[in-house]
């Protein structure tokens, strides 16, 4: 099966996690990516050891590559790197800003060598500026650009728990160089482009920066609340069990009051009106909520709402079940490479019995706590989803309506 990307070649001097993970998806879209490794290799191979004695992040960011040692800071090396560029299509590095050029590789050199490659140089700070020298470490950034300073609980500001700014970076390089590609097909030159972890998380950070600036001030760490948006959060039930409970529109307030919680004063009320309302009187909106919530198990009030509900696994459980999948994918497409008829027929068997399965399978039919032992309490999810179609409305389109709530829990 052909890919976008099907004989698009990358060479990548790449390490970490934004550089491999642009990468990593040129790669799943069909590029050959060829990763430049110096001696010791990507120094993500030690961040851990979690992936059978491999690195977790080395694992995730660098399936489908090649990888090559190649000293270009010496003659031989660098004739095989220039060789290399001559013929590729891409260019993609995250060393310290100015290191390739100092290698002899600038930019303007490349472009010389080959008109027609794109190249991405992926920082913490960017090219040039006095930021240029920091390190571009994740939580750092986190910190300087102000993820952290939103996130957390009150008083309590915390890093956000994955590399979100190595991650926002990647997937920017990435989106931007598919730009590229499309740009040569119609004028056949290449491009240079940069892209900094600082700039990305920065640009995230508009609509903190506009309620500081013209609203009554940047938000502060709430824990789950929303600080433009309520009710936004969790909620206590009478099993000690917490609903969260997102409302984004006045008809999904509406329905939280009258069908989940059967109080029609409370959607009455003049201080919970509008979403504004509501924010600015959180306080007293949340201690309504709550008198609904702690008198309700979190059982009875799914069988309040509206329509149906679904338990999901706990989260290895789902990470199996999709990778199961995608195993079963890929052996489908290898099959089919090598036109083994008879093998792919039965993958494909394989794959239709399982779905079969799956859509057979009712949200209840998860095991519960009967049928396995459970050293902890497992979490439960409850994901609502409630709609109402009126029709077409003046501009021709569907009038909607989604009601959103998770339960946490253990299993019954």
């Amino acid at each position: 099966m052909a890919r976008p990307l099907d004989g698009v070649l990358v060479v990548s001097i790449e390490q970490a996690v934004a550089a491999p993970l642009c990468t990593l998806r040129l790669a799943q879209a069909g590029a050959r990516v060829i990763k430049i490794e110096r001696a010791e290799g990507d120094f993500a191979r030690g961040y851990d050891s979690a992936a059978r004695g491999e690195s977790s992040y080395f694992a995730w960011l660098n399936q489908g590559k090649e990888s090559i040692v190649v000293d270009f800071k010496a003659e031989p090396g660098a004739r095989i790197l220039r060789s290399l560029l001559a013929k590729a299509d891409i260019l993609v590095q995250n060393l310290a800003p100015g290191a390739l050029a100092r290698a002899g590789f600038a930019v303007e050199d490349l472009s010389d060598l080959n008109p027609s490659l794109i190249t991405c140089n992926i920082s913490g700070y960017g090219s040039e500026g006095p930021g240029t020298a920091k390190r571009a470490y994740d939580l750092l950034v986190q910190a300087e650009s102000g993820p952290i300073s939103v996130s957390g609980a009150p008083g309590a500001p915390g890093r956000i728990g994955v590399s979100i700014c190595d991650i926002g970076a990647g997937m920017t390089a990435y989106s931007g160089l598919l730009e590229a590609l499309l740009r040569r097909g119609q004028t056949q030159e290449g491009a240079h482009l940069e892209v900094s972890l600082f700039d990305v998380a920065a640009e995230w950070m508009a609509v903190p920066y506009i309620h500081a600036v013209y609203g009554a001030g940047a938000p502060e760490p709430a824990g789950l609340r929303h600080p433009s948006i309520a009710p936004y959060g969790a909620f206590l039930c009478a099993d000690d069990r917490r609903v969260l409970i997102a409302v984004q529109n006045e008809r999904e307030w509406q329905r939280l009051c009258r069908e989940v919680f059967s109080d029609g004063a409370l959607a009455a009320r003049r201080e919970f009106a509008s979403n504004n309302q509501r924010v600015a009187n959180f306080r007293d909106l949340e201690a309504a909520i709550t008198r609904h919530t702690r008198n309700l198990s979190a059982g009875c009030k799914t069988r309040r709402l509206p329509t149906g509900w679904s338990t999901l696994p706990k989260t290895s459980r789902t990470i199996r079940h999709f990778a199961a999948l995608r195993r079963q994918r890929r052996r489908v497409r290898r099959s089919s490479c090598r036109r083994h008829r008879s093998s792919m027929r039965g993958h494909l068997s394989n794959a239709q019995q399982h779905r079969q399965e799956l859509a057979s399978t009712p949200p209840q039919s998860f095991p519960s706590s009967a049928q396995r032992k459970l050293e902890a309490p497992v979490p439960r999810a409850i994901v609502v989803f409630g709609w109402e179609i009126n029709g077409m409305n003046g501009e021709g389109r569907l009038a909607l309506t989604v009601l959103a709530i998770i339960v946490f829990g253990p299993w019954n």
